[in-house]
């Protein structure tokens, strides 16, 4: 094989790797990135006190990383959702999706200085996550531990169809 072909099948085995993990990342984290929308309440620094260069306080994104499980009587969502208190949170089923609302607010340093990079996304959010069965929202339940929220969600009992003999005159 010559040098430049062999430099050719190289670059090509290279993009198609790069182009493979651009497809999954984008399929397995569309739904996780979300929007933060920062309002007064969330207490952002302003642009001059920050030396990053990128730094726009009016728009932030984060991922917010999921898991659905389901077996025979419940549909659990795991949402990491960091830095947050359990009272910052709203959750609600709407139509088939698991609704969770909230608001992270920026915590000043005590000392004097100046910030260099912020990366962390800051204000309010909504993140849908799609729920694949009928479930039984008055019966769910949810805790908040270690910046993961955990929702189950009773599953609804659909009754089956009963079955009737009708005789053939």
């Amino acid at each position: 094989m010559k040098f430049d072909e062999a430099i050719k099948q190289g670059l090509s085995s290279f993009w198609d790797s790069v182009a493979e993990g651009w497809q999954h990342l984008r399929h397995s984290a569309a739904n996780a990135l979300t929007r933060f929308k920062p309002s007064e309440q969330t207490n952002l620094p302003l642009k001059s006190e920050i030396d990053d260069m990128f730094y726009m306080p009016s728009t932030s994104w984060s991922m917010l990383g999921g898991d659905v499980f389901e077996d025979a009587d419940q549909i659990v969502v795991r949402l990491e959702v960091p830095g947050l208190d359990k009272n910052d949170l709203s959750i609600e089923v709407r139509d088939d999706a698991l609704v969770v609302r909230g608001e992270k607010r920026f915590e000043r340093e005590e000392s004097e200085g100046r910030y260099r990079v912020l990366q962390c996304a800051y204000g309010s959010f909504q993140r849908a996550v799609p729920l694949p069965v009928d479930v039984v929202a008055e019966q769910a339940n949810a805790s908040y531990k270690n910046g993961v929220l955990r929702v189950a969600l009773p599953k609804a009992r659909t009754q089956a169809p009963k079955s009737t003999t009708i005789k053939v005159d």
